[in-house]
């Protein structure tokens, strides 16, 4: 039994740390596109292509499930891949849906009309391609109405956090956070759109101040996950837990040992 977590990079990783914990049970297969990373600045049928030979590899691999930890992947290919390419007996599940769940309160699967919620001015940080696909806020306008989302590209972010810059990725996330603020002063919730940036949390919260939640999505999505197959047991597939990458498996294991202060190593993909 595994299920496929996949990512273009390392940012996945804090998804399958928060999914390993509140699914302890349940071996995983990961795979990092590290040799096609970073896929924020790609065009969107590159990223369908790229997403699609991935997600083939874990099908091999025995998952049945997969879930995209990578915004831009969720954003750009998810829907096209779901329309016409994900075979019958396999499921391929993204990362926005739990994150906007949360912050609408919505219980999952509750296909009620849109309807006013708490907050009404969002702060978006994610990738150029995931602001350039305008996924979340369509997203969003299926579950909530009166919302104001003003999205911030943050380039270079995820390319610090790769190379292990964090002192860059620290003073690139502020830069971000006052460009976002000149366009919208006082946003009542951030979202952090992209899995890289839970690792830049602090930054960005010390940053936007600490009357504005920030909305962070792995735990979400492990939450979500644990639901999901809670209704769908068979979804668990076969295979057996690994770390896989596109990429030097030495130069990404040793990275990936830093992101999560656990030993980590991957295998040619």
């Amino acid at each position: 039994m595994a299920v496929g977590i996949f990512d273009s990079g390392l940012g996945g990783l804090t998804v399958l740390d928060a999914v390993q914990q509140r699914l302890p049970d349940v071996p995983f297969v990961y795979l990092a596109d590290s040799a096609h990373a970073p896929y924020g600045v790609r065009t969107a049928d590159d990223i369908f292509d790229l997403t699609c030979a991935a997600v083939t590899r874990l099908f091999e691999a025995g998952c049945n499930l997969v879930i995209l930890a990578c915004n831009t992947a969720s954003a750009a290919a998810l829907r096209r891949m779901q329309e016409s390419w994900i075979p019958g007996d396999k499921r391929v599940l993204g990362v926005f849906v739990p994150l906007i769940e949360a912050m609408t309160e919505r219980q999952w699967g509750d296909n009620s009309p849109p309807r006013e919620v708490g907050v009404k001015h969002v702060a978006l940080f994610a990738t150029p391609a995931t602001v350039a696909s305008r996924a979340f806020q369509r997203e969003l306008a299926f579950r909530a109405i009166g919302v104001d989302v003003e999205a911030q590209a943050c380039g270079g972010v995820v390319d610090a956090i790769e190379d292990g810059d964090m002192i860059l990725a620290e003073a690139l996330v502020r830069s971000h956070v006052d460009a976002l603020r000149r366009k919208l002063p006082q946003p009542d919730a951030a979202i952090l759109g992209c899995t890289h940036y839970p690792l830049m949390q602090d930054t960005f919260q010390d940053a936007l101040g600490a009357e504005v939640r920030v909305f962070s999505q792995a735990r979400l999505v492990a939450d979500s996950l644990a639901d999901y197959l809670d209704r769908h047991p068979t979804m668990l597939g076969a295979g057996e837990a690994g770390f896989l990458t596109t990429g030097d498996p030495r130069r990404v294991s040793d990275r990936a040992t830093q992101f999560l202060r656990r030993r980590i190593v991957f295998d040619a993909a």
